[in-house]
């Protein structure tokens, strides 16, 4: 996994996330082609908004995403791009997955994480009112 640092125009930024989400009930239906179409799809999203899978996991009621962002895209937005268009190619490419109210749960976890702990960002912080 690559945790340098991006440069853009006016920025540097290591914006990585950890995702998960559920199916609807969490019923395991992300199994066999149900799963290889939404790994796709992922991806397929991921490169349209300039972000980098690094890591995904998709479990038969569950999925993880490993996620480097930017700092202009909040996480509900990734999250949200995400699922929406996963749920609409899935339930029109698998009729199984429409007897579900939604393929999704409005819920998510989010988690971020970076080259170095909250402990020393503290620790930084805490150094630069001594200045």
């Amino acid at each position: 996994m690559n945790r340098e640092y991006q440069h853009d125009a006016h920025r540097v930024h290591l914006v990585l996330s950890h995702l998960i989400w559920c199916p609807k009930r969490r019923k395991p239906v992300l199994t066999g082609p149900v799963a290889r179409r939404l790994s796709e799809i992922v991806q397929t999203v991921a490169d349209e908004n300039g972000w980098t899978v690094e890591h995904l996991a998709v479990m038969p009621d569950h999925v993880h995403l490993f996620v480097r962002g930017n700092p202009t895209t909040p996480a509900h937005e990734m999250v949200r791009r995400f699922k929406g268009r996963s749920s609409r190619f899935l339930r029109q490419e698998f009729p199984q997955l429409r007897r579900l109210p939604s393929l999704w749960t409005r819920s998510y976890f989010c988690a971020t994480a970076g080259n170095v702990s909250a402990e020393t960002i503290q620790r930084y912080i805490e150094a630069q009112k001594g200045t």
